[in-house]
């Protein structure tokens, strides 16, 4: 049985994809994710429309590149809204936490006024 070209390229893409998110000691972001997720899922895409025209590997890089780019794209806005959630989690933990402290305060000039 022979394997075409486009499939050991698309096989060779997801082992690439999958190593490079296996690598290093930090979790990847969400932003490098995309990126991966989208470089590896264009270069089969890539492959597959290459292999109907006779280039698969070409096919599969250019695949791959614009499906990086499109893949940074997405994960680079996921991204820029995870930190605006933690921002606006920051901000309303902080305000609770200002209205405890000035309810306490409250509190207290109750207390005073009553013993008065």
């Amino acid at each position: 049985m022979k394997i075409s070209k486009s499939i050991v390229v698309a096989i060779a893409l997801m082992g690439i994809v999958g190593a490079a998110g296996c690598s290093g000691s930090q979790p990847l972001s969400t932003r490098e994710e995309g990126t991966l997720g989208g470089a590896g899922l264009g270069g089969i895409g890539g492959a597959l429309v290459g292999a109907a025209v006779g280039h698969p590997a070409a096919g599969a890089l250019i695949g791959a590149g614009l499906g990086g780019v499109g893949g940074y794209a997405v994960g680079n806005q996921m991204q820029n809204n995870e930190v605006a959630n933690q921002q606006t989690q920051q901000q309303l933990q902080s305000q609770q936490q200002q209205i405890e402290q000035q309810r306490q305060q409250i509190q207290q000039m109750q207390n005073q006024q009553e013993t008065e």
